[in-house]
C-alpha cells in the first residue's frame, strides 16, 4: 500500500488508525450515498496505518531538518506578517514535494531514454547553490543523479588542459550530474584572485564555446544557472555563518577575500555572462536573495527545459518471502549492540 501523498492525507491516515471501530452500521438503502473514496475502510489493520503515518512524517521530518540547516533568520526579515510567513512556508513545501515529484518522474524519463544532462549552477559564495542542489538530488537515485564539487587543482592538474579535469565527470548515458561550480571558475574566482594569467584567461573564451559545442554534439543536454544576490544579503549570510558554530566550515579565506573583492567579482561575472552565454547553452539567471522562491523557480525551470514524460512502469509486487524449516535466527551478542542512547 503506498504511503499517504501529503501531510493531510497523512494525518486523516493516522486518525483514522489510532480511532476505535465504529460499531456496526445498519443496512444501507439503495438511496442512501456510498462511502467516500477516502474513507478508511473499518477492517484496515490500524497499526499499518500507524506505520505508514510514521514514515511519511519522517519524509517531511527531513526536509524540516534542511530547513533548520538554512535558517539565517530570512523569515524575521520578511516585511510581511507572520501569517503570510506561515501560508507561503505552507505552499513552499506543498510546492517543493510536487516538484521534487516531477524531478523522480524526469529521472526515470532519463533512465529509460538515455539521456544525458549537465547542470551547472554557479554565483557568489552565500548564493544558494548549495541549497537548490541538496533539494534537486534529495529524493533522486544516487546512482543515476550525483553532484560533481571538485576542490582546488592539485599541481598535476594544473598542468593538464584546462576542461580535462571536468570531463571526468560528464555523464553517461542514463545519468545526471549537478555541478557546484563548474570549469567557469577560470572567469570568476581564478580571475578576480589572480590564479589564471591573461592569456589563459582569453583563452578559456575562446575554448568554452567549442567545448560546450562539443558536448551538446555528443548528446549532453547542458544548462547553466546563475543565482543572484544582493551586495547586503551576502553580508547578512556570511555574518550568519560566523556566528554559527555548525556553519562555520562553509566560510573559507577565500570566501572572505571574496566579500572584500565585491566589485571585482561583478564585473568578472558581467564579462562571463556577455561572453559565454550561447545560443546552444545560454546562462539563466535565479534571483537568489529569498532561497525558498530560488529554490522553486530554480527547480520549476530545469523541469520546462528537458523534455522528458511520465514513463510507463510494471505494476510492483513484493514476493512472498522462502521459509526453510532449518532456519535458525540467531541472537545478536550485546557487546556489539551500539548502546541504545535515545
Amino acid at each position: 500500500m503506498p504511503a499517504p501523498k501529503s501531510r493531510k492525507s497523512a494525518a486523516k491516515a493516522a486518525k483514522a488508525a489510532t480511532s476505535p471501530p465504529p460499531a456496526p452500521a445498519p443496512a444501507r438503502s439503495r438511496k442512501e450515498p456510498k462511502a467516500a473514496a477516502g474513507d478508511v475502510h473499518p477492517e484496515v489493520d490500524s497499526a499499518l496505518f500507524a506505520r505508514l503515518h510514521a514514515e511519511a512524517m519522517d519524509s517531511f521530518d527531513e526536509e524540516l531538518e534542511m530547513e533548520m540547516d538554512d535558517a539565517d533568520g530570512a523569515d524575521e526579515r520578511n516585511p510581511g506578517s507572520a501569517d503570510e510567513t506561515a501560508a507561503f512556508r505552507r505552499v513552499y513545501f506543498r510546492e517543493l514535494l510536487r516538484l521534487q515529484g516531477e524531478l523522480v518522474k524526469l529521472q526515470e524519463w532519463v533512465v529509460r531514454s538515455k539521456h544525458k544532462l549537465v547542470i551547472i549552477f554557479e554565483g557568489r559564495d552565500a548564493a544558494g547553490k548549495g541549497g537548490v542542489i541538496k533539494r534537486i538530488s534529495q529524493r533522486l537515485n544516487p546512482r543515476v543523479c550525483r553532484v560533481a564539487a571538485l576542490p582546488a587543482p592539485t599541481e598535476r592538474e594544473r598542468t593538464q588542459w584546462y576542461f580535462q579535469r571536468y570531463a571526468a565527470h560528464l555523464p553517461a548515458a542514463g545519468e545526471i550530474v549537478l555541478f557546484d561550480r563548474s570549469w567557469y571558475n577560470r572567469a570568476g574566482v581564478e580571475r578576480v584572485m589572480g590564479f589564471c594569467t591573461d592569456d589563459e584567461y582569453e583563452e578559456f573564451f575562446r575554448s568554452v564555446p567549442e567545448f560546450e559545442k562539443m558536448l551538446i554534439r555528443s548528446g549532453i543536454q547542458v544548462l547553466k544557472y546563475w543565482f543572484s544576490i544582493t551586495d547586503e544579503e551576502q553580508e547578512f549570510r556570511f555574518t550568519c555563518r560566523i556566528h554559527d558554530h555548525l556553519k562555520q566550515w562553509k566560510l573559507s579565506p577565500m570566501d572572505l577575500e571574496s566579500r572584500r573583492r565585491w566589485e571585482d567579482y561583478t564585473k568578472a561575472k558581467e564579462i562571463m555572462l556577455e561572453r559565454t552565454s550561447l545560443p546552444e547553452t545560454p546562462w539563466w539567471v535565479v534571483p537568489a536573495v529569498d532561497k525558498k522562491k530560488a529554490r522553486l523557480n530554480c527547480i520549476h525551470h530545469l523541469l520546462s527545459q528537458v523534455p522528458y514524460e511520465e514513463v510507463d512502469k510494471e505494476t510492483i509486487a513484493l514476493p512472498p518471502r522462502k521459509r526453510n524449516k532449518d532456519y535458525h535466527r540467531h541472537a545478536v551478542p550485546q557487546e556489539i549492540v551500539v548502546p541504545q542512547v535515545y
